[in-house]
């Protein structure tokens, strides 16, 4: 891992040193610009893109980011299109934290042009350059070879989709490209050869293929190039057939409107559950107005408790979850048993869209995943908080102070606890 990013950061300064200076009053060096409330105007207006980490000292989350940060900031900085990394402590410079909506930490964003966009994406380095890559990148890159095709998915990397348009022109996805550009890639190949249509699995132009490099999957559409088809076939492949539901997927199943078919299973890495994921991706290229995910008791317990499971309970298990705090199971069609598990998962989505189900809401169990998804310092900062409105409330009333009795005060407390535990969306 060492001897990679020395490559990279020699790769950087043999090409970029030049981009180093003085733009107004920042000086541009590849290190983390150090913000605060009087000069972070000033530089999301001088720089064409810069990201941000809003975070407090304090806060876990924010202490493994910086590293990261500082290895990603000299790469960003030597793009074609610099991408300058930047934070401010808003712990201290509280007034940032209104302005810039902030309700959790860390929070970040990338200005494009002084607009600003939340970052949902991964925080590791390498991962991180590559997503902000896409922010700077063109919104459709135009292929002319057989070589340019290959070498487009090779950069385009693993952690989005890819979308490229054989005999396609330019004109008809660069709108859909544009509204898409943070969540994939996209091209149009104009000169390639019929191997490499077998490469892809089409066999006539025009054609759009998408392609999941993660999970080597791939679809193909043939038409009718209109924008509203093409939009259905762009959102639909934006995902795998079957999502693995962990810290990373929340974050992008956020904003999604579809409801998530979700199979609960022991352990997503046995034999059994790889089976049974194969089935769920036929069943999510039938059933495209779901998403299909599933996720591990093994593997991410605190979460999977939210759905009144536990070591004890019958898996598989079939729900469909809002991305919320409620969800369904069909009466009857809940477990997934040994047999034909095909035929199991068919008549669970036959009930379900018959409305034969039972609606839950997410339970006290669901506080655990929130402590492991967003961290103690948020809960803890709720505490301190109620415990300072709670003293001012009782020292600015009109009449006589009183003091709160021992019952009184606890229930109080923890009453204004369970409901700021279900708020907030941040790590910390």
């Amino acid at each position: 891992m060492k001897s990679l990013i020395t490559l990279y950061l020699s790769l950087f300064f043999i090409q970029t040193t030049s981009i180093w200076g003085v733009y107004g009053e920042f000086a541009v060096d590849g290190r983390v610009l150090e913000l605060n409330d009087s000069n972070i105007d000033a530089a999301i207006s001088t720089f064409d893109y810069i990201f941000i980490d809003f975070y407090a000292p304090w806060c876990g989350h924010c202490k493994r980011l910086n590293p990261e940060l500082d290895k990603a900031a000299p790469i960003l900085a030597g793009l074609k299109n610099p991408v300058i990394i930047a934070k401010v402590n808003v712990d201290k410079y509280k007034s940032l934290i209104k302005k810039h909506d902030i309700d959790g930490y860390p929070t970040l964003k990338i200005f494009i042009h002084g607009i600003p966009t939340e970052y949902y994406g991964p925080r590791k380095f390498d991962q991180l350059v590559q997503y902000l890559k896409k922010f700077v990148a063109p919104d459709v890159t135009i292929l002319n070879s057989n070589s340019g095709v290959a070498e487009f998915v090779e950069e385009a990397g693993i952690d989005f989709p890819v979308f490229i348009g054989f005999d396609v022109k330019e004109s008809m996805i660069s709108n859909l490209a544009r509204k898409y550009k943070k969540k994939a890639w996209f091209s149009v190949a104009m000169d390639f050869s019929e191997d490499l249509m077998s490469v892809y699995d089409f066999d006539k132009v025009p054609a759009l293929v998408a392609i999941q490099p993660m999970y080597s999957e791939a679809s193909i559409f043939y038409g009718p190039f209109e924008e509203n088809f093409l939009e259905d076939f762009i959102k639909q492949n934006l995902l795998p057939l079957a999502v693995p539901i962990n810290e990373d997927t929340l974050r992008i199943l956020k904003n999604e409107g579809r409801k998530i078919a979700l199979t609960i299973v022991e352990d997503e890495i046995s034999d059994g559950s790889k089976d049974l994921i194969k089935l769920l991706k036929a069943a999510a290229s039938a059933n495209r107005d779901l998403i299909f995910g599933y996720v591990g008791l093994k593997q991410f317990g605190d979460f999977v408790e939210a759905f009144e499971v536990s070591k004890k309970t019958q898996l598989p298990k079939m729900v469909v979850w809002d991305g919320d705090e409620e969800y369904s199971f069909v009466n009857g069609s809940e477990w997934i048993k040994e047999g034909d598990q095909g035929s199991q998962i068919t008549r669970f989505l036959e009930g379900y869209k018959k409305g034969n189900v039972i609606q839950k809401r997410i339970g006290p169990s669901f506080t655990g995943f929130i402590k492991s998804l967003f961290g103690l310092g948020t809960l803890i900062m709720i505490i301190f908080i109620i415990l300072l409105m709670a003293v001012f409330m009782i020292f600015t009333k009109d009449d006589e102070p009183t003091t709160l009795g021992p019952r009184q005060g606890a229930e109080g407390t923890s009453n204004l606890l369970s409901q700021s535990e279900r708020g907030g969306d941040k790590e910390d």
